[in-house]
Formats: C-alpha cells, sequence, structure tokens
C-alpha cells in the first residue's frame, strides 16, 4: 500500500438525500412536527473517517435547493472534501424515518428522478481516485439508476488502473431491486473489491446460506482478501488474508440502530488508512458501530477519537468539567 502522505484518503460516491424524521424519538408517525436532516450510507461514512481523523471526499450530484445546498455545507462544516455536481434539473432526493413500532424503524423515499439518482460516469473525477488511498462504493447506488451504477463502475476502474483499493459494502435495499436480480451485479463489485462488508443475511444473498465461517469464505472466494459480516448484537466476523477473527459486540444500551453499518466501515477503513493492523482495524469498527447506536440520527452520534476512548472508561465522574 502506497503511504498515506502521497494519497488523498477516502473517496466515496454516492446518493444524499434530505431526511425528516419525527421532532422527538418516539412520536406518533401522523404527527406534525419533524426535524430535517440528511443522510446517505456514503457520506456518512465520508464523515465518520473525517471525524476520527482521516481524510474524505465525497463525490454526488444535488439538486439546485435549499436541502442541496444544505448537504454541502453540513458534509464541508464536517471536514469532508466535497466534489458535487448541482443538477439544475432535478431536485435533491428525500427520506421520511417513523418508529413503525418500538425497536422498529420504516423509511419512505422519495428518489425517483431525483438529482442524486443521476449520477454519472461524468461526475466522477478518475484524478482525485487514482490519488486516493482507498474507494468506497455501496450497492445502494448500484441501484438506484442505470447511469448511477454506471458511475460506480467508472470509479472502480479507475481505481483498478491505478492500484488504489476498493471498498463495497453491499448494503441491500430490496427497494431498489424490484423485478430485478441484484447478486450478479453484487457479485461483481465484491470481486473488484479488497475488502467487502456485508451483514449475514446480505452475504448469504451473495453466496448462499451457512455459517457465519462458510458465508465470509465464499465472499472471500469472489476476489476480497479482507471480508467482514457485520453481525449487530454478535459483533463481528472478519476474514482477513485467510485467518478468521471474532470480535464480540459491546454491551450497550441503544437509541438508534440507524448508522451503525456506516460507523463500523468508517471505523475499519480509518485504521486501515492509517496502517493499523488488523486487530485495531476490527477494535475501532466494533466501538464506532456501538457508539453510533448511543445517539439519534444518520450520522450526528459518529464518534471521533476521544468519544472513542470514553467509550470503554470505566468508573470515574460522568461529567466532564
Amino acid at each position: 500500500m502506497t503511504t498515506g502522505a502521497m494519497k488523498t484518503g477516502l473517496v466515496t460516491l454516492g446518493e444524499t438525500m434530505a431526511l425528516f424524521r419525527p421532532a422527538h424519538p418516539g412520536d406518533d408517525p401522523h404527527g406534525d412536527q419533524y426535524r430535517m436532516s440528511f443522510g446517505g450510507a456514503e457520506s456518512n461514512v465520508a464523515i465518520g473517517v473525517a471525524r476520527l481523523g482521516g481524510t474524505a471526499t465525497w463525490m454526488g450530484r444535488v439538486g439546485d435547493d435549499s436541502a442541496g445546498r444544505r448537504i454541502v455545507r453540513e458534509l464541508r462544516a464536517e471536514g469532508v472534501i466535497v466534489r458535487a455536481r448541482v443538477d439544475p434539473d432535478a431536485g435533491t432526493g428525500a427520506m421520511m424515518k417513523s418508529e413503525a413500532a418500538p425497536g422498529r424503524t420504516a423509511v419512505q423515499y422519495w428518489r425517483t428522478d431525483s438529482a442524486g439518482s443521476r449520477l454519472a460516469p461524468s461526475d466522477v473525477d478518475a484524478t482525485l481516485v487514482s490519488s486516493a488511498q482507498l474507494v468506497h462504493v455501496t450497492g445502494i447506488t448500484a441501484g438506484i439508476s442505470r447511469s448511477a451504477r454506471d458511475a460506480v463502475g467508472a470509479a472502480i476502474d479507475a481505481a483498478t488502473a491505478a492500484d488504489v483499493a476498493v471498498s463495497f459494502d453491499v448494503n441491500h435495499r430490496p427497494s431498489l431491486w424490484r423485478g430485478t436480480d441484484p447478486r450478479p451485479i453484487y457479485r461483481e463489485l465484491a470481486a473488484a473489491a479488497r475488502f467487502v462488508f456485508a451483514g449475514r443475511d446480505e452475504g448469504a444473498l451473495l453466496v448462499g446460506d451457512g455459517t457465519d465461517e462458510e458465508i465470509a469464505t465464499r465472499l472471500a472466494g469472489l476476489g476480497a482478501t479482507t471480508v467482514a459480516l457485520k453481525l449487530g448484537a454478535d459483533g463481528t466476523l472478519v476474514l482477513h488474508e485467510g485467518r478468521m477473527l471474532r470480535r464480540s459486540a459491546i454491551p450497550i444500551d441503544p437509541r438508534d440502530t440507524v448508522g451503525a453499518g456506516d460507523a463500523f466501515v468508517a471505523g475499519f477503513l480509518a485504521e486501515w488508512m492509517c496502517a493499523e493492523p488488523i486487530e485495531t482495524c476490527v477494535h475501532t469498527a466494533v466501538s464506532a458501530g456501538a457508539f453510533a447506536c448511543l445517539g439519534w440520527g444518520d450520522w450526528e452520534s459518529l464518534p471521533d477519537r476521544r468519544q472513542l476512548s470514553l467509550l470503554h472508561e470505566s468508573g470515574g465522574d460522568p461529567v466532564s468539567r
């Protein structure tokens, strides 16, 4: 791997949307008070990496509207380098989250013909990609439109040509694939990646049912050198260069699990870009995923280094003065 001093950190691309959720957790989903924020798997990872001290760039499209301007402004405020095309002919997509039942989140999307769904290969800065340590893509972007899928392919092609590592998080969203089998596309992306992240069910979708070890081994057989199964309350199983590592979840009282998977990925990749050993990558991934569950929002609870250290402290004064 080329040293970080010669590279520009993580580059990712995808759709980031306006996010509406009840003003107060647990509110009636039919209520009339909602808060506006934003969210997107790839931009969440970029924020997570930046908060952990890494360099992260997000490429995408936003509408020429208040939501698009807010997304660009807030990402930059979080230290993320933004390469966003403003689309004058399409609006920024939106999603609404509510609590369908205790512990169950329902999400509705308005993204048809959105600016983000019009992401295309022309939005991919090949020079920026070739100077990165790592390019991160997800199955979400591959599913939102054919042009967005082609943009993912263009980013991977540029990364491969420059010997830049590729990270792929399956992030399966069934609603994006109605009437289409995503498995051939997912397998193609996994075959191009050095790192593959998946939930247990997502891994089984790609390679068939089995034990965690069997699923991880089959996923690695597609081409990755490192496979990380995100197992929620069961922690994680990581297969790295033929070696299996299991890590238990950190016991917490979760408030909101949305964004925990992105935090996990950000923690893992942030450490890898610092050339830390695999054990450190896994430890930080699990810690970041746990911390993200302690607050509300897609990205608002992603931790920085100081907060991660507090997660593992016990005793002492609970108030910092």
